[in-house]
């Protein structure tokens, strides 16, 4: 039985033992994967995962163990067990990530990451990267630390009345506007008090800063907007501006690249953008907000023939993943950034903003954001040009209008999901939306009771369609027939080819093993494929069995 993993990734390690491997370079290996993903390390494989075993100085699991906690501050207490393949010891250890920066007794910090060809390798960990590692672990906010070299004077008087014309606008917390000026720095953070002197924190610099204090003590806080069009540059601006100058100007930037058109539904006129306002300004937000800025690189946005992308350098941070996105407690890189934003009125106030994004696309009947081509180093999110879908639009608002308020992000990617693949079950929601079964289950019954979609299918394969009468109102009741119908004319064209499959006949059992059904359901449908002449039946009692009638007499 195979027991050893196949190759090498990020969290796999083989290590060859036929020469004993040093103690130190094996310590070192389990540091850069601690402060990496952690991950197992296997001791007597070759890098091509040959098996040649394990040195007989090796066997002693507990002193090994004990040799890692003692060669490793603070201590890293890993598990280790001998394992055999093909009659050969191996030594598997078990090595956890850790929730802080660990380094060897001799003082090297490592990391670990994948090479061009895909292969891992243990690299020094620089001083820069402790504070992303810290930041990825909620360890530091970077941001609300004093900016080394910065003064009070720094901060642009102009800006500050910027931020406060936001605070009206945006509807932030009126009550900053009641302070003076000073006041108004200490309660957003951005400046701190050191040593009876006060100083500009990082996030201070960030949003009110003099833009040629932020490029001499920040040159790492810069941002592009670009608009391509086919292999023509029609923009492409770099900034080093404080970022509240930064995001009015990206919203004119955008406003211009962004048409609209107009529908009509009852009484009201319904502007529809290419792109989602809001879903723009919380990407927009996000990527300022969850940047790394101990990082070479810029806040991108790049609008293109395809679509919009937002970009950040930065990944997610830990805990943060592809599929809990829109599901996991809300929690950033840049704690006193995101606070001042939020306290501003410029960022959402729950820490919900990525809901915002993907309404934006969902309520318009078109695909769902996209992060898959994020990295451990960057955070990217590409939204789809795509013609909106009137019908699904008018359901939503009507939606809305009937019940008094808007549908939860919840039931929206249900209803999006099912126009997108006509049917799913429940486990397919789960699995997409990354619900629980009581909560997904609790947003498809109220979608149900609101009339928006209804079950088909039996007890055992039951599935979810739009509701009839949205098909009705969309004038597609072609379309929900297909959709209600697809089960019984499956159902039947399977028991027709079983049947033909099975010359001496199939039984009702046969049916409720193929459908998955009860056995009334089983004789329902084979009851009416005898009226409709398709089969005959052979037998009586137990022994009943069904073929199809031209079989009869082969």
């Amino acid at each position: 039985m195979k027991v050893i993993p196949f190759k090498e990734n990020l969290i796999i390690e083989f290590k060859s033992d036929r020469k004993r491997y040093s103690d130190a370079l094996l310590v070192e290996e389990i540091v850069g994967m601690a402060n990496t993903k952690g991950g197992e390390l296997y001791l007597g494989v070759e890098d091509n995962g040959e098996v040649t075993g394990l040195h007989k100085e090796h066997r002693d699991i507990n002193g090994l163990m004990a040799l890692i906690a003692n060669m490793t501050v603070p201590s890293l207490s890993v598990r280790a067990e001998i394992l055999r393949e093909n009659d050969k010891e191996v030594l598997k250890i078990e090595i956890p990530m850790s929730k802080s920066i660990i380094a060897t007794s001799s003082g090297k910090i490592l990391r670990r990451r994948l090479k061009v060809d895909g292969s891992p390798e243990n690299i020094p960990m620089y001083p820069y990267e402790i504070n992303t590692r810290l930041s990825e672990l909620s360890l530091l906010d970077f941001s609300g630390q004093i900016l080394t070299g910065a003064e009070y004077e720094d901060l642009d008087p102009n800006e500050r009345i910027r931020l406060k014309k936001i605070i009206e606008l945006r509807y932030g917390d009126r009550t900053l506007l009641e302070l003076s000026d000073e006041e108004l720095d200490k309660a957003l953070q951005l400046v701190k008090e050191e040593n009876g002197k006060i100083i500009p924190t990082i996030t201070g610099m960030l949003l009110i800063g003099k833009e040629e204090k932020i490029r001499e003590l920040m040159p790492t806080a810069k941002s592009v907007f670009q608009v391509l069009e086919g292999t023509a540059v029609r923009k492409n601006e770099e900034f080093s501006k404080p970022l509240l100058e930064t995001f009015e100007i990206f919203e004119e930037n955008f406003k211009v690249w962004n048409p609209e058109l107009e529908i009509e539904t009852g009484l009201f006129r319904m502007p529809i953008p290419e792109f989602s306002y809001n879903a723009f300004r919380e990407a927009l937000v996000n990527a300022f907000c969850h940047r790394d800025y101990s990082m070479i690189g810029n806040v991108r946005v790049a609008i293109t023939d395809e679509g919009m992308t937002i970009s950040n350098p930065g990944g997610f941070i830990e805990g943060v993943n592809l599929k809990n996105l829109l599901t996991v407690e809300p929690h950033g890189r840049n704690q006193t950034l995101a606070n001042a934003l939020k306290r501003i009125g410029l960022a959402e106030r729950t820490g919900r903003g990525i809901d915002r994004i993907f309404e934006g696309s969902i309520v318009y009947g078109r695909p769902w954001p996209d992060y898959s081509e994020s990295t451990s180093t960057m955070v990217k999110v590409f939204i789809q040009r795509a013609k909106p879908d009137i019908p699904f639009i008018k359901m939503i608002y009507n939606a809305g209008n009937r019940s008094g308020k808007s549908l939860s992000i919840n039931s929206l990617m249900i209803l999006s999901l099912i126009k997108f693949e006509h049917r799913v079950d429940l486990h397919r929601i789960m699995e997409k939306i990354n619900l629980s079964d009581s909560r997904a289950k609790a947003n498809v019954y109220k979608l149900i009771e609101e009339g928006l979609i209804e079950k088909t299918g039996g007890v055992k394969n039951k599935n979810y369609i739009l509701s009839r009468n949205i098909y009705k109102e969309n004038d597609n009741v072609i379309g929900y027939v297909r959709q209600s119908g697809i089960d019984t004319i499956r159902n039947e064209e399977m028991i027709l080819k079983l049947a033909e499959q099975t010359p001496e006949g199939i039984c009702r059992e046969d049916v409720v093993q193929l459908l998955n059904v009860t056995k009334d359901s089983a004789y329902g449908i084979l009851k009416k494929l005898r009226k409709q002449n398709l089969l005959e039946v052979i037998g009586k009692g137990k022994g009943t069995k069904y073929i199809l009638k031209n079989k009869k007499n082969i």
